[in-house]
């Protein structure tokens, strides 16, 4: 009963957090930050912008106090929980817009998996799991959550340095591109974390892989859905998606020969072969004993309960490239599979 109590209350806290998140936020403006206003002539210098646009768009942006406490990680020792992790993501109102998603794009989908070779389902996945399909993309003026991660990101945060420098190079990318198209950089919204669009792409993803797939000439990353389809999938071409490949495997353990410790020492990197894994106690069946790349034993915990566990393989590890998370990677694998099986059960029905 107290397990179920502090899940309620966990959950609780993330829908207040979320509908918080959504509402605009107002704070102290960057006109009178020094470090900022040096900042904007640097930028200003290295992509050849005026210094003057620049000066004045960062003086605009404002320091949000509540972006600073959003990316606050949980206090340590807070258990992670792959069933609760997967109900937000995996539900009958996200499974049916992605069925809407999928049949509206359907000609993209394909056209899209014939170029990049990256399968609907897991691009159909990863903007279910991102944004409700552009349900939710968030209510933050990106220049402003932007800002105050560069410039106020919370110093108990363990990576505060290299969060910071982060969030100034995806600052820097943000304006550049502002500046290079002469558009007003405080219009757009997204996350507390300045991620934008259907896809909730980062500045620097945008400005790597972002892909033009109506031919319009703008990527359009919030309204055009053949834009959100060719940039999500030439992501993950980019990172490496090997075309034809599961993501993972269901395992079992030979608990005399099992050593979990040293088969989770590389986290989610794949790095034993199938013969390895199975020496260290990992029992493969079938596709899975015959893999030829390196795989990965993927741990999820669930809270008090028995963890699960798959292995991963390189594909895997691609998504988590979009999200540096085994539980993310894993919802948008399952959202996808449980989207693919609702359409073909409505098309046998229609």
């Amino acid at each position: 009963m107290a397990y179920l109590t502090r899940t309620l209350l966990a959950l609780i806290l993330f829908a207040a957090v979320s509908a918080f998140a959504a509402t605009p936020q107002r704070g102290t403006p960057y006109a009178q930050r020094d470090d900022a206003m040096q900042f904007a002539e640097e930028v200003a210098e290295r992509h050849k912008l005026d210094v003057r646009w620049v000066r004045r768009a960062l003086a605009r942006a404002e320091k949000l106090p509540v972006v600073a406490r959003l990316v606050t990680p949980p206090p340590t020792g807070t258990p992670k929980n792959w069933r609760v992790y997967r109900s937000r993501f995996i539900d009958p109102v996200r499974i049916a817009a992605g069925v809407r998603f999928w049949q509206e794009n359907q000609a993209t989908l394909e056209r899209a998996e014939k170029e990049f070779g990256v399968p609907a389902e897991i691009v159909v996945g990863i903007v279910g799991v991102e944004s409700i399909y552009g349900q939710q993309m968030g209510n933050f003026r990106v220049i402003d959550a932007l800002a105050t991660l560069a410039f106020d990101f919370p110093e108990s945060h363990p990576r505060a340095a290299e969060r910071a420098k982060f969030f100034r190079g995806e600052l820097e990318h943000f304006l550049a591109l502002h500046g290079t198209a002469k558009s007003d950089p405080l219009k757009p919204k997204g996350s507390y974390a300045g991620a934008m669009g259907m896809p909730q792409f980062m500045p620097s993803s945008l400005v790597r892989w972002g892909v033009d797939y109506d031919g319009s000439g703008a990527i359009d990353l919030a309204r055009s859905t053949p834009d959100v389809i060719g940039s999500v999938a030439n992501y993950f071409k980019g990172f490496g998606w090997t075309p034809g490949m599961p993501t993972h495997y269901p395992v079992r353990f030979d608990r005399d020969k099992l050593d979990l410790e040293a088969l989770l020492a590389p986290d989610i990197l794949p790095t034993f072969t199938a013969a390895t894994m199975q020496a260290k106690g990992v029992v493969l069946e079938g596709e899975a004993a015959q893999h030829k790349g390196p795989l990965a034993l993927v741990e999820l915990q669930n809270g008090g309960e028995a963890p699960d566990y798959v292995a991963g393989t390189e594909n895997f590890y691609v998504i988590t490239r979009y999200n540096w998370s085994s539980y993310y990677a894993m919802a948008v694998i399952e959202l996808g599979r449980e989207v693919k099986q609702a359409l073909a059960a409505a098309r046998r029905t229609s």
